[in-house]
């Protein structure tokens, strides 16, 4: 389809998508915490990135090309995600707010709580696979909006979301170790987990209250 598509014709087409995604994830959420997090402890970066960029683009694929009206016709689908995701971002507040209680220090490798890879991408895929947000975000608002490109252009803009996807969480990741001398004093790596523990409560609140409502 890429090929069929004159650059005149791409070139917007991939900035609307790159535009759009960019706008709707670059924002303080459950995802993005845990990315940072991983870049500052400097814990599997690269998988995690390339983790949570791989989903988003099979994400935004999916509506694009589809997936978004059957997910719009599936309200226990939604109700039940919500609910989920509002548990695990609640567990996961508390063990943040567990975290701020004692001092550590930015290196992984002398606290002994490194997470081992599977670890890693096991807390990635459940941020990103237990959030509703990301679908609504993802399948429903970019897909429905890509899906209304022609035939020819809608990879242009599948290309342009998940390239800002994968760009964000490059950043985001990689980016972070650029912090990792102010990180090192104790009391900054505590505030940063009180704020990540704020965070999920206040996601997980209002998940809770937005299945609920629904019910």
């Amino acid at each position: 389809m890429i090929s069929t598509a004159t650059p005149s014709l791409a070139f917007p087409v991939f900035v609307q998508g790159l535009a759009l995604s960019l706008g709707l994830i670059v924002a303080i959420g459950a995802q993005n915490a845990f990315v940072l997090r991983q870049g500052l402890r400097r814990e599997h970066v690269g998988s995690v990135v390339l983790f949570c960029a791989a989903a988003d683009a099979v994400l935004i694929a999916a509506g694009v090309l589809g997936m978004a009206r059957a997910l719009g016709q599936s309200p226990d689908l939604a109700r039940a995600l919500a609910l989920a995701g509002a548990i695990f971002l609640a567990v996961y507040g508390w063990r943040a707010l567990r975290r701020a209680r004692h001092e550590q220090r930015l290196d992984a490798a002398r606290d002994g709580s490194v997470l081992r890879l599977s670890a890693a991408l096991a807390q990635a895929a459940a941020f990103t696979l237990l959030n509703p947000h990301v679908y609504l975000d993802t399948v429903l608002l970019v897909g429905s909006i890509g899906a209304q490109q022609p035939v020819g252009l809608q990879l242009w803009f599948i290309a342009g979301a998940s390239g800002a996807s994968l760009t964000w969480f490059a950043i985001l990741g990689f980016g972070a170790r650029w912090l990792a001398p102010w990180f090192a004093r104790p009391r900054a790596w505590q505030m940063l987990d009180g704020l990540i523990g704020a965070t999920m409560f206040v996601l997980s609140a209002m998940l809770a209250r937005h299945a609920l409502v629904g019910m």
